[in-house]
């Protein structure tokens, strides 16, 4: 059967997802429209196509472990010069994410996965472009601002045209969703 690359992740909703993924495109990374834009919970991961029934037995569970929370984006940070990402920062929900991610990479589970850096929740905008259009995105996107209900996430795989597509969603076990999340807000890019 041969193996596949497999990515778990929290997507941004329209229109904040789109607006982000067109703004990464525009900074030059040509990577932009492979990758919707997310949050990651599982990094891309080689696994044997066999193992995608256990992966989804796996998924299912941390996902009805999980309840909904909320989501809230603002501003950008970076991770140079130890790696070349720009990214809008999660403000809220970042620890909800963390356990989400632990979950899914747990020893034993059918993924198991140590990770290069220590887990940072983050929306990448920017990746290995030049230094100059890293500064843009950075300065571009320091007032963005999105907020949502996070209710589930998804399994992705990389195609081998480099485009990641959406194999199946996980929706949280818990329906209640906190008042503080139960509005969507539409992302803004504020003026400094």
């Amino acid at each position: 059967m041969g193996t596949v690359t497999i990515g778990v992740s929290v997507a941004v909703p329209e229109p904040h997802g789109s607006l982000l993924q067109q703004r990464r495109a525009g900074f030059g990374d040509v990577a932009a429209h492979g990758i919707p834009s997310h949050v990651t919970l599982l990094p891309p991961t080689e696994v044997d196509a066999a193992d995608l029934p256990a992966v989804d037995a796996h998924l299912r569970g941390v996902a009805a472990a999980g309840r909904p929370f909320p989501m809230r984006l603002s501003g950008t940070g970076t991770f140079r010069p130890l790696s070349p990402v720009v990214y809008v920062c999660v403000v809220q929900g970042a620890e909800d994410c963390a356990w989400l991610q632990q979950r899914i990479r747990d020893a034993s589970g059918p993924v198991p996965r140590e990770l290069q850096f220590p887990y940072h929740p983050h929306v990448t905008v920017a990746h290995g472009i030049g230094e100059a259009a890293m500064d843009l995105a950075f300065a571009e996107l320091a007032g963005f601002r999105a907020e949502w209900p996070c209710t589930g996430f998804a399994l992705h795989e990389q195609g081998a045209d480099g485009v990641w597509r959406k194999l199946r969603e996980y929706p949280f076990g818990g329906s209640v969703v906190p008042p503080q999340a139960g509005h969507l807000d539409r992302g803004t890019i504020a003026s400094r």
